[in-house]
């Protein structure tokens, strides 16, 4: 049971893991094998990257122990800003970019709020959430624009690419963001500095961590993350939406938290967000194929949910009980 402990307190992703593979046999075994062939896991894989960018993000700040409840707006409030200057002939990059530094303006005010004033994270977002989904649907006119044809690279984020034509590229976005995520995580400073700040923030202040523009920073990373998913989901769908996005934020948390990340701050890890955005989007995927009433999907993620939060809990305090005994 030691050995056990010590390893979940390294790799604390690996129950969601557990979670994952339990699920993806009971799956294979209950739609006769059709879960795992290739045209589902090209469905599954196809629109991963919409939550599992999101996900990403609130891990990074959740880690740093702070949440953020405006990303489901974020991730409209970006296409939109983008799409509304297209249609007025903006080209791409300059209403991409755009796009970007409003979804990036949303995350430094948030962070700035939050620390400034010292106001709870989820009553800071929580408020963005209403803010930014309200532009959203101001400056679309009540009605998503028009996108000019041709106007977007789309190839760039939706064509299929790879053996048999597996994977979107916005697949390949995700990998490199993931990628350069992790780096950023386990080899900067930054890193170091995330985790130290959500696990003991004043411990933190006092050997000289600027805490407060490590949490501003991880709020821009989120809110960009957040836009840049919803920007991708716009290309994929062809239209901007003024009400996509709604209900992103809980599952991205839910999806933090199934990864092993703790809500005190402090622990967690990127690949931990991804295990858990690919189980939110395996359990949506496989109800309907063992043909189970997909209503039950949330009540499904809501059990996971806590049933992860609850495991993580005791396998902590078992952790504490025994670092007592053996200091004992």
């Amino acid at each position: 049971m030691k050995k056990f402990i010590k390893i979940y307190l390294e790799k604390p992703e690996l129950a969601g893991l557990v979670f994952l593979i339990i699920l993806t046999i009971v799956f294979q075994v209950q739609s006769d094998g059709i879960f795992l062939n290739s045209r589902n896991l090209q469905g599954i894989l196809g629109i991963l990257p919409e939550m599992g960018l999101v996900a990403i993000g609130v891990t990074l700040l959740m880690i740093s122990g702070e949440f953020d409840l405006s990303v489901g707006s974020v991730f409209a409030l970006t296409p939109m800003v983008m799409a509304v200057l297209l249609a007025d002939g903006t080209p791409f990059v300059f209403a991409f970019g755009a796009g970007l530094l409003a979804a990036m303006a949303v995350g430094f005010v948030n962070g700035m709020l939050t620390v400034r004033f010292n106001i709870p994270s989820f009553i800071t977002t929580l408020g963005m959430l209403f803010v930014a989904r309200s532009i959203t649907v101001v400056i679309s006119g009540g009605f998503p624009p028009a996108l000019p044809p041709g106007a977007m690279p789309k190839w760039l984020f939706t064509s299929f690419v790879g053996p048999g034509g597996m994977f979107r590229m916005s697949f390949l976005w995700f990998v490199l963001v993931a990628v350069l995520m992790t780096f950023l995580m386990s080899r900067t400073n930054f890193g170091n500095w995330v985790r130290a700040t959500g696990g003991f923030l004043p411990a933190a202040k006092s050997m000289g961590i600027p805490t407060a523009r490590v949490k501003v920073a991880s709020f821009m990373i989120c809110s960009v993350l957040a836009g840049f998913a919803g920007t991708i989901q716009v290309m994929r769908l062809g239209a901007p939406l003024p009400s996509i996005g709604e209900g992103m934020e809980l599952q991205a948390v839910a999806a933090a938290v199934i990864g092993g990340t703790a809500l005190t701050g402090g622990i967690g890890t990127i690949l931990g967000g991804i295990i858990g955005a690919v189980l939110i989007r395996v359990i949506d995927n496989g109800l309907v194929l063992v043909q189970f009433d997909a209503n039950w999907f949330k009540m499904a993620l809501g059990g996971l949910t806590i049933l992860a939060v609850i495991v993580n809990a005791w396998l902590r305090r078992k952790a504490k009980s025994i670092k007592v005994e053996t200091d004992k």
